[in-house]
């Protein structure tokens, strides 16, 4: 542990800064200086974000500069600012961390593929923000450590001051903000950690296809007989309860690269949501929670410290950051071979998907585009209860080229390795959200053991009449009435009703999508 590490090449004179230190040493200094800190009856550090309790996707931007403005999907999603705007926020942030009379630096690698991983340092005066990053990054031995050299892209966390709201192109008080000309990332007016780990995700989504590589948000897990799947899906879709199972290694929870040769994780960690955590549920999850993890924004007994994981009065989006070693079954490195299987998860909020369909490959296309699912409460400030949603690429607010960029990528992969693609739904049955209920866990991991195993590839399906695609009429251990999703509902009229809702929904949003579709692919979707 370095404690004289200088930064003065970014300007910052902080002469106590402690580089790459240990969790111990991390646990000792949030605890001494961060109010709201506390050690869990199972040894992880519980930290407190503060105001921001999710991410601020209308407060992220990224600089519109020669050198990348003509890869980037401006809109909605990738806000354009000005360079002098970035200028003032990086100032701002420089001059907040030089007030401060210590700092952290976390160097780490983002990529487990050498031949794709970058370099990445966070500057930051919260240890809690330090062990987060710690755990989330890959961390270099001392030997890549002492050779590390100069980071790829430097990240400058001041989230506990703000931006200055009245500065051309801001918002509010919060602002995120990439620049890739300068390789740096400027975070203002938000303590919430997962800022700095989607950061590096969209820099990995801009650096990877400029490369031809797919970087996907996903998890992805592997057999022991080497049989790859991966799963896609927006956050509280089950990419992390799915992919942490005992029978399979897991080769990471959230963020892979698809490459020649096989997957590869982007993190070293996983950032698993913790909202009615239990031993029971999630045996995996749950038992990685120890010394050296970090809880977010938890309630805990005052005297045993025993957390509450059923207490929301903070927020819903109660998290844990952990090495992905502290998963018993983690694959170290997190690599693997082609996938087999791709299993695209929703959260169907009107619950008229089934709970598993199989896809061709233009239908893989088509759902893959329209990412459809429900943003579930808490994964975003000022989402209180799911509603239904579509991004792109299951990923949308963290991709950086247009979504037909990946999808392309994506029928390559899927043209050449053969996987097939599954539509599962974790989302609601027999009826929609506030009438029906939500999938049982048990039965979508029966269904994945099907997928796994390849029974469920041999089955006979039924054609859904609106969306085309197949139902397996059949699965193991899983109630067959449950299957098809018109019967699990009493008024069999609504659901048809509700059914062309969806369907139409489907439509309506896939026409920005449509002049850059194929036949093949605008023929795969739903039918009015």
């Amino acid at each position: 542990m370095d404690r004289h590490f200088s930064l003065a090449k970014y300007d910052i004179t902080v002469k106590n800064v402690i580089r790459n230190a240990p969790p111990a040493a991390l646990y000792e200094l949030a605890l001494r200086n961060e109010a709201g800190t506390a050690i869990s009856s199972t040894g992880a550090m519980i930290a407190m974000s503060g105001e921001k309790t999710g991410r601020s996707p209308k407060d992220k931007r990224i600089v519109d500069e020669p050198g990348s403005s003509a890869n980037v999907w401006w809109g909605d999603v990738n806000i354009k600012l000005d360079p002098h705007v970035f200028a003032v926020n990086h100032e701002r942030a420089v001059d907040y961390l030089n007030t401060r009379k210590q700092l952290f630096v976390v160097d780490g690698y983002a990529g487990w593929d050498e031949r794709y991983r970058i370099k990445i340092r966070v500057i930051c005066s919260r240890a809690y923000h330090a062990l987060f990053m710690h755990n989330m990054l890959i961390r270099p031995t001392l030997a890549e450590l002492e050779s590390f050299g100069e980071p790829d892209y430097t990240i400058f966390n001041a989230g506990a001051f703000s931006a200055n709201r009245y500065t051309s192109g801001m918002t509010s008080k919060t602002s995120v903000a990439l620049n890739f000309a300068k390789k740096e990332f400027v975070i203002l007016g938000t303590e919430y950690a997962g800022e700095m780990k989607k950061g590096v995700f969209t820099i990995m989504n801009y650096l990877m296809p400029l490369q031809g590589q797919l970087s996907m948000h996903c998890s992805a897990n592997e057999s022991k007989d080497g049989k790859v799947s991966i799963f896609f899906g927006l956050s509280g879709t089950g990419k992390t309860t799915l992919s942490a199972d005992p029978n399979r290694r897991l080769i990471g929870d959230d963020e892979h690269v698809w490459t020649d040769k096989g997957v590869f994780n982007i993190e070293g960690g996983c950032y698993a949501k913790a909202i009615n955590l239990t031993e029971e549920q999630e045996p995996e999850i749950y038992r990685a929670i120890r010394f050296g993890s970090v809880l977010e924004n938890v309630k805990y007994d005052e005297h045993t410290r025993v957390v509450d994981y059923t207490d929301i009065s903070i927020t819903e989006n109660t998290r844990c950051a952990y090495p992905i070693e502290f998963i018993d079954n983690a694959k170290i490195p997190c690599v693997g071979p082609q996938p087999t299987n791709v299993i695209m998860l929703t959260a169907d909020a009107y619950g008229v998907l089934p709970p598993v369909a199989k896809l061709s490959p233009e239908q893989a296309m088509y759902h893959f585009i329209s990412g459809y699912t429900a943003k579930v409460a808490g994964t975003e400030v000022g989402v209180k209860e799911p509603s239904p949603t579509f991004s792109a690429c299951f990923g949308g607010p963290f991709m950086v080229w247009h979504p037909t960029k990946y999808a392309e990528l994506l029928a390559e992969k899927l043209r050449t390795t053969g996987a097939q693609t599954w539509l599962v739904n974790t989302g609601w049955t027999g009826g929609a959200y506030g009438e029906g209920k939500r999938m049982s866990l048990k039965h979508t991991r029966a269904i994945i053991d099907a997928i796994h195993d390849g029974s469920l590839a041999k089955v006979r399906t039924v054609e859904d009449p609106v969306f085309g695609f197949q139902v397996p009429s059949e699965c193991p251990n899983v109630p067959s009435e449950i299957l098809t999703p018109r019967n699990t509902w009493k008024d069999k009229a609504a659901y048809d009703a509700m059914a062309k809702k969806l369907a139409k929904f489907f439509v309506d949003n896939f026409k920005k999508y449509e002049s850059q579709a194929s036949d093949a692919i605008r023929a795969a979707g739903p039918r009015l």
